[in-house]
């Protein structure tokens, strides 16, 4: 009996679900049928949103974007900003760095032109040129590869060395004296080998090439050391040369000045000395006419004064003059007539 009852409980609730479950899809089928054009307009509204935004290209500061069709480039974006394109497959993007960039040559064994070896080692600024040829003509060299650009620009600059340097003496580029070294001009020369050859292979345009690095090997080293060493001696005994004959000239100029200097003391001295014996012949002259005996002794005394000096003996008359003086003593003189008593 219980078993009984419970089948019958669950037939009823069956019956039941079912047809709920009638009247409610019999209820909502009426909606897409009455609104089926709201579905196709949000897919259409999401197909142009995909659309468009496939289309759209962002071309980065620094980059330059170039627009391929099929594989082959159509055009070169430039400006920064939004573009368009068609969507893939029609067309894609390919981005082109535009940023400066540094290579360094590594370390090169090249030959001076006076046949010696020297270690230089040189870097290359460069960047691709911002314009459509030379964008697209980068991009067929190296398949828009920045490293393979590098190493194929360091084989151009190693090869642009050896030239460069052969047409320079090393003591152009190794030199104690600053005003002889060239690296300037080695490092011009060395762009002009370079600079032509990657814009028309490359696309690339070279911002600055400087040398980084110059060192001398062991045999060149020892050569420039004995070049120094002579160059010194050369300047030392050119120097030594000059100071002699400047001290030479120093001295002739001296000599010369001297013997000016002592003609003209000789000259003034004959003149001073005919001047004083012009004025003591006036003065004796003067002396005489207003005492003639006075006169008399005093050149007697300036006699004895010459020739008579501390180690002189004489033996001579004393009565005669000028010795006679000597004994009588000076003469007794009138003041008023000027003679003796």
């Amino acid at each position: 009996m219980s078993l009984f009852h419970n089948h019958d409980h669950h037939d009823h609730a069956g019956h039941d679900h079912s047809g709920h479950h009638h009247g409610h899809h019999h209820g909502e089928g009426a909606g897409p049928a009455a609104f089926p054009w709201r579905r196709a307009a949000l897919a259409a509204v999401l197909i142009a949103f995909a659309v468009a935004a496939a289309s759209l290209v962002q071309v980065r500061s620094g980059e330059a974007t170039v627009i391929t069709r099929f594989g082959n480039p159509s055009r070169v974006l430039l400006e920064p900003g939004l573009s368009w394109r068609w969507p893939a497959p029609f067309e894609a993007t390919i981005p082109v760095d535009l940023r400066l960039r540094t290579t360094s040559s590594g370390l090169q064994d090249v030959g001076t032109r006076d046949g010696l070896r020297i270690i230089v080692q040189a870097y290359v600024a460069w960047q691709v040129q911002g314009d459509p040829d030379n964008v697209q003509r980068f991009m067929r060299a190296v398949q828009n590869q920045p490293d393979e650009a590098a190493r194929q620009i360091r084989t151009f600059v190693g090869s642009a060395l050896e030239t460069t340097a052969s047409s320079f003496d090393l003591s152009s580029l190794v030199n104690t004296d600053a005003s002889q070294v060239r690296i300037a001009d080695f490092e011009n020369q060395l762009r002009q080998q370079i600079d032509q050859q990657l814009l028309t292979t490359y696309g690339v345009r070279v911002l600055q090439v400087g040398v980084e690095r110059l060192t001398l090997p062991s045999v060149t080293l020892n050569a420039t050391v004995d070049r120094m060493r002579a160059e010194r001696e050369t300047i030392a005994t050119e120097r030594t040369a000059v100071g002699k004959r400047e001290a030479a000239q120093i001295r002739s100029a001296a000599e010369r000045d001297a013997r000016i200097v002592e003609a003209d003391a000789t000259v003034k001295a004959a003149d001073i000395e005919a001047q004083s014996r012009v004025e003591a012949a006036q003065i004796y002259g003067r002396a005489y006419a207003g005492s003639p005996q006075l006169y008399n002794l005093l050149r007697s005394l300036d006699t004895l004064g010459t020739i008579v000096t501390p180690g002189t003996k004489l033996i001579l008359r004393t009565d005669a003059a000028p010795f006679r003086v000597l004994v009588d003593g000076p003469p007794t003189l009138d003041n008023k007539s000027g003679s003796q008593p």
